[in-house]
């Protein structure tokens, strides 16, 4: 298996949500509404998940080995500190003196 594609749809700096991805697994294959979220130690990945009739969520997808679970998690993060690296560039230049 080989992740081709991270796509961060959603970037938010409050709460413990902190972005929504999209994954895409071997060009055939595109996972949404994967969550990066603070935890009380560290930033963490959850999988796609919705409330059943008792009321406990259950992920919809997810990796099945703890190999799967680390690429998974790897990929995602990365790609998270990526863009905010782009965006905090963006932002310096924004704020930066136009040269004359």
């Amino acid at each position: 298996m080989e992740i081709t594609d991270v796509k961060i749809r959603k970037i938010l700096s409050e709460g413990r949500l902190r972005a929504v991805v999209s994954v895409t697994i071997d060009e055939m294959l595109a996972v949404h509404d994967i969550k990066v979220v603070q935890g009380d130690e560290r930033l963490f990945v959850a999988m796609p998940s919705r409330k059943d009739e008792n009321g406990v969520f259950r992920d919809i997808v997810h990796p099945i080995s703890p190999s799967a679970r680390k690429l998974f998690e790897q990929s995602i993060l990365e790609a998270y500190e990526r863009q905010l690296a782009i965006m905090e560039t963006e932002e310096a230049q924004e704020e930066a003196p136009a040269e004359e």
